[in-house]
């Protein structure tokens, strides 16, 4: 009697260990379906911030943070935690003027300001535009001749084409989609600074000290820094895009349609807005990093070609056979894939600007025939961009004169933003707080300041 009663107990405590071993596995599988419903929600946010983050990191930016590096090692690594801030506060109220209003910056500025305003802001966006547009059809066939021994202007035109077709036969919702994966093709730059070893005290000593110069070269860096982060284009971009997602999703019907601005609502306008501008300011810190450590480290401190930019990724594929060769792919991916994402923003941020200012259907939700005017511009604006490329000029260096030009363009649009943003009549309860107007002031004093530097030293050299 004595064994069998033993015998029970042991049995019922083996089911016991076997019933909390399930259970423990059964909290661990819920905790990991949690998760990853947590995860899914998380990927969801991210829409127009991310991909405009991604676009700040266009052929024009990935040249004229290499030029940073390759010029002047960690020397203007100290400009990101300055440019950063600012970045974060523009995007963030350019973000919140198109959900609270549901229109894009030009229709705000077109109802609530005078014409000479309206067509100042439109006429400087979509300058920018165009020649970033040029700048960027010309980095990616320029990269794309390390390759293949086919003529410039066809691998310019065949590039315009594509990105052409792409806006307008693919919906808004499956393209949004792909511009997000593509924004992957920039980790090859942290990768490689982590690969080659940096003297990281150094580093940050240099990302956290100010240490300005004022002779032209640095000052001409400087503002095409400025310009290639704070952008025109992303300013009527994003606003746009935030009406543009919620029609996406069915929230709202149209363009002009005001959003139910809800907390979570602009809870995950400000996280998608903080993700896409952070990833963007890192990746362009370590651009600079990888280029200080690979190119200015051994004397390289020009960029003239495109296998000139491509040198500062080798140390990421030593050891293949041909890694001078391997580097030049991966760089070539990131510039083609960059110029992707970054032209239809380019050229549908003009498209949005004019359309509003002109009162035309806009949106890319729209099929191509009832936005005929819209699509238009977008097609007018990739062919005039590719036509600059017609004109002899050197597609490298044009990417950051490209970055400069923006930084010039800015200041204006800046002061406009600024002005809107802290309209009570525009946006109610949702007008720019303290922090808010005093961060994005800051980014038109400092960008106007270093554009008048600028042309002072630019003047003194004359």
């Amino acid at each position: 009697m004595t064994k069998k009663l033993n015998r029970f107990v042991k049995s019922e405590r083996l089911l016991n260990r076997r019933i909390n071993r399930a259970e423990r596995q059964a909290i661990s599988v819920g905790k990991g379906f949690l998760n990853v419903k947590k995860y899914n929600r998380f990927l969801r946010v991210l829409g127009p911030g991310l991909v405009t983050g991604a676009a700040d990191d266009d052929p024009s930016g990935i040249a004229t943070y290499s030029q940073a590096g390759a010029s002047f090692g960690y020397g203007l690594l100290w400009a990101f935690p300055l440019m950063y801030p600012l970045l974060l506060a523009v995007q963030e109220s350019c973000a919140r003027i198109g959900a609270i209003t549901g229109k894009g910056l030009a229709a705000v500025i077109k109802e609530n300001y005078s014409k000479k305003l309206l067509y100042m802001s439109v006429g400087l966006v979509v300058v920018a535009n165009t020649i970033n547009i040029g700048a960027d059809l010309g980095a990616m066939a320029a990269t794309t001749q390390l390759f293949v021994d086919v003529p410039f202007a066809l691998l310019a035109c065949l590039y315009a084409l594509i990105i052409v077709l792409l806006v307008i036969f693919v919906s808004y919702k499956h393209y949004a989609k792909i511009l997000k994966w593509l924004a992957i093709t920039l980790l090859a730059y942290p990768v490689t600074a982590l690969l080659v070893g940096q003297n990281w005290p150094e580093v940050f000593h240099a990302t956290f000290t100010i240490s300005p110069k004022l002779d032209f070269q640095t000052i001409y860096i400087f503002v095409g820094m400025l310009g290639t982060t704070i952008s025109p284009y992303l300013f009527f971009w994003d606003t746009s895009e935030q009406v543009e997602e919620e029609v996406a999703k069915r929230n709202l019907k149209k363009i002009g349609e005001v959003p139910n601005a809800t907390k979570r609502y602009l809870h995950n306008l400000r996280l998608d807005n903080f993700v896409g501008m952070t990833l963007a300011s890192l990746t362009a810190w370590f651009i600079v990093i990888a280029c200080a450590s690979t190119l200015y480290a051994n004397g390289i401190t020009q960029i003239n070609t495109a296998a000139d930019a491509a040198r500062a990724l080798e140390p990421l594929v030593q050891g293949f056979p041909d890694a001078g060769l391997v580097a030049k792919l991966i760089f070539s991916v990131g510039v083609i894939g960059l110029g992707l994402l970054a032209v239809p923003v380019l050229a549908g941020s003009s498209s949005y600007a004019i359309s509003e200012a002109l009162g035309w259907k806009e949106g890319l939700y729209r099929k191509f025939k009832r936005a005929i005017g819209f699509y238009a511009v977008i097609i007018a604006s990739t062919l005039v961009g590719l036509a600059i490329n017609f004109l002899g000029i050197d597609p490298i260096k044009a990417l950051v004169f490209t970055a400069v030009f923006n930084g010039i363009a800015s200041v204006p649009l800046l002061f406009m933003i600024a002005k809107v943003g802290n309209n009570k009549t525009i946006m109610g309860d949702y007008k720019n707080g303290a922090l808010s107007n005093v961060v994005i002031r800051l980014a038109f004093v400092i960008m106007t300041a270093a554009v008048l530097v600028l042309f002072v030293s630019f003047a003194s050299i004359g």
